[in-house]
């Protein structure tokens, strides 16, 4: 990138083989974790794999659905299984504030604190403590922050980011990154993404348990020689994945796919890619097509406590009075719980009245929803016809007949 002082990048591999003196062969010697690429589109460069952890592997692309407080929101982990969950989200500052990480820790870890023996990923907080804190301050050190709960002041420093994920025991952990806003400047971009790299050094060297993959994440916001910059520094820290975050945070959709397309060829091939924060259908479509692998978002289960569904042919919104005698299915394409036993009319009635119920149903659907279409997704890659079936997936989306 002309004009700026980042233009030294070197191929992902490559970088990592030079400062660590390995082949470049980042799954190499670990019995817990290891990834196989089983096929890459040529064309776009999707990808199909399977992701072997010590909870169970997990098939990819998958959308990983959020359990901020050790739940998904309506969903029992009985039908989480049912719908095909492979892998959920936890967070580490709303863990950490409660029941606390040293309990989750005396009760033998996340899994069977929330009876979820399926495999776990925890974000480090990084995200909550800038986003929710009333109040934080950001040095080198870390951040000071006060609680959204209580407003009582605490500190994140990358040291206890890895102890808290180190207490709650997910198989995957997120390292400690300040997420730098949309349309910060380059420099206030380029302080957060040089504050990023210095934190990942530091979550390294106190992250010393085998059983959980540490994943870097590439900050940098929308500029590319800073996405660039981060790679680079991110890369002798890959060991069995690398997380993409800084992105859907307000900005034009075609603007992350731009860095998603610039990004595509320099991002590690033998470990899985993790785009955080993403997880409407199109925006899983379009990932996917971009060579990513793991995706989470709560949208699923936020809209649907507001009586929206995610289907085949588009979103509905059931609160609304056309539904109110209509006595078929959300989704004549979909089979589950939901959409086998209860009409559009029904969903209605149980949103309107304030009835739970009505959100359990919508949430189930919609994760159900999307693991279908990350199946697909899959299933046409594994196939060669990943272009096709993007094709079909948006001709669908916008003829709701």
């Amino acid at each position: 990138m002309t004009g700026h002082k980042y233009t030294d990048f070197v191929s992902g591999d490559t970088l990592a083989a030079k400062r660590l003196g390995m082949t470049g062969d980042h799954n190499m010697n670990n019995k817990y974790f290891s990834f196989e690429l089983l096929k890459t589109d040529p064309e776009t460069g999707a990808r199909a794999g399977i992701f072997h952890t010590p909870h169970g592997d997990i098939e990819t692309p998958v959308y990983m659905p959020v359990g901020t407080q050790a739940t998904v929101k309506g969903m029992l982990p009985r039908d989480l299984k049912e719908i095909g969950s492979q892998i959920i989200l936890s967070n580490t500052y709303h863990l950490y504030m409660r029941p606390g990480d040293e309990l989750v820790k005396r009760a033998g870890g996340l899994h069977k604190f929330m009876n979820w023996d399926r495999p776990i990923l925890t974000d480090s907080g990084g995200f909550q403590v800038f986003s929710l804190a009333k109040l934080n301050k950001i040095t080198d050190d870390g951040v000071t922050f006060s609680s959204h709960v209580d407003g009582s002041y605490h500190t994140f420093t990358p040291e206890k980011a890895m102890e808290i994920e180190h207490n709650l025991g997910a198989d995957i952990i997120m390292a400690f990154d300040q997420c730098s806003e949309y349309g910060y400047s380059h420099a206030q971009a380029e302080a957060a993404m040089e504050r990023t790299s210095r934190w990942l050094e530091r979550c390294y060297h106190v992250h010393d348990v085998p059983h959980q993959a540490l994943f870097p994440i590439v900050q940098g916001n929308f500029y590319k020689d800073l996405r660039e910059a981060s790679l680079s520094r991110c890369l002798p820290y890959v060991k069995h994945g690398i997380a993409i975050g800084g992105l859907s945070v307000g900005e034009p959709k075609p603007l992350m796919y731009e860095l998603l397309d610039f990004l595509q060829p320099k991002l590690p091939t033998d470990v899985p890619r993790y785009l955080m924060g993403v997880g409407s259908p199109d925006c899983l479509v379009e990932g996917v097509l971009r060579g990513v692998d793991m995706f989470d978002c709560v949208l699923a289960t936020r809209i649907a406590r507001n009586g929206t569904a995610l289907t085949s042919r588009g979103k509905i919104v059931v609160r609304n009075g056309k539904y109110r005698e209509d006595f078929t299915p959300l989704d004549p394409e979909c089979d589950c719980y939901t959409c086998r036993n209860y009409t559009k009319a029904y969903l209605r009635h149980v949103v309107n009245v304030g009835e739970m119920m009505g959100g359990m149903l919508l949430s189930l659907h919609n994760i159900a929803y999307l693991h279908r279409l990350m199946r697909g997704l899959r299933e046409s890659i594994l196939g060669g016809y990943v272009k096709e079936f993007a094709r079909e997936f948006y001709k669908k989306q916008e003829d709701p007949t």
